[in-house]
């Protein structure tokens, strides 16, 4: 091997490996279809980009919901961009989940979106809302969520905004195998939603003490102190069921096991599966969080600061 060889050999195992491009979401698999109608089909949709990096990262948190679905046995995921773009990939689902904004920008508000939604959800299929996707106006739409989900945000009595939480489990539900109390610091919360009444099928699972100076609304002033509900499951008298948590805003919490489990379980028994006893499996590393961004301009720095002063 001549001299040029064995440098340029020697420069390209020197060089470093180039890093995984973290907005590059080719490798996550869209709209594919279950080829066994014995599995349970489990459609994700996901909200397109929104906020600022490493927040609402829908894209990136529904391709790890789908890469741990997939670890369940008898679980087929589909995922799919705001709605699917060939709708056969509903067609039997047992379970829906939206992870995106709210307020009325739910890619299934569209009159023949909501038409398909509302026929599953007569099928007894399940509803899982995460995040600011439990937030509609006020209105008939808003009470059919309500009676799919078992809670619903509105502007009149809800509160929303980030501060540290220490969240516990209470009670015995199926969903809460595995979850132990965890901490969500700076994370993002709506709560004091419009629920179902408990007798109908409504059991809270996760609650949390929250800053009093968060209660903006009247009715929430009215409740000082109280612990306030962040997660639920829903039990619906006609079947099927639903499952919300109103956290997830920043991404580095999909890396609390706890949450994860939550999360994972909720949609399982929204699908009206068997949850194990130690709840569900959510393999994880640190690195996961850096895959399948959305592209983001980084918020500008704030202006009309003073520069800090030279040490002398």
């Amino acid at each position: 091997m001549n001299s040029l060889l064995r440098l340029i050999l020697f420069l390209a195992l020197s060089l470093p490996l180039c890093a995984a491009d973290p907005n590059d979401q080719s490798g996550v698999a869209l709209e594919v279809n279950s080829p066994d109608p014995k599995l349970v089909k489990i459609v994700l949709l996901a909200g397109g980009p929104s906020s600022k990096p490493m927040a609402h990262e829908y894209f990136a948190g529904c391709a790890l919901l789908l890469d741990w679905l997939k670890q369940q046995p008898g679980v087929w995921p589909v995922m799919a961009r705001d709605w699917p773009k060939d709708e056969q990939v509903l067609a039997g689902a047992k379970c829906i989940v939206y992870f995106g904004d709210g307020g009325g920008k739910q890619p299934f508000i569209e009159p023949t979106r909501w038409a398909t939604l509302s026929k599953l959800m007569a099928g007894g299929t399940g509803l899982v809302l995460l995040h600011q996707a439990v937030d509609f106006p006020k209105g008939p739409d808003g009470d059919k969520v309500k009676s799919w989900l078992g809670g619903v945000f509105h502007g009149d009595i809800g509160c929303r905004g980030h501060w540290d939480m220490d969240l516990k489990p209470i009670g015995t539900h199926p969903v809460l195998r595995g979850v132990k109390p965890f901490a969500a610091p700076g994370d993002g919360w709506l709560y004091n939603l419009h629920f179902a009444e408990k007798d109908k099928g409504f059991v809270p699972l996760i609650v949390g003490q929250v800053p009093d100076k968060s209660r903006t609304s009247a009715d929430a002033k009215m409740h000082m102190g109280r612990d306030e509900v962040m997660a639920w499951a829903h039990q619906r008298p006609e079947g099927g069921r639903g499952f919300s948590f109103t956290g997830v805003d920043l991404h580095k919490s999909w890396s609390y096991e706890s949450q994860r489990k939550l999360v994972v379980n909720g949609i399982l028994w929204s699908a009206g599966l068997e949850v194990p006893a130690d709840g569900a499996a959510t393999k994880f590393a640190d690195t996961d969080l850096n895959r399948n961004l959305d592209k983001k301009v980084a918020p500008a720095p704030k202006t009309g600061a003073k520069p800090a002063e030279k040490k002398k």
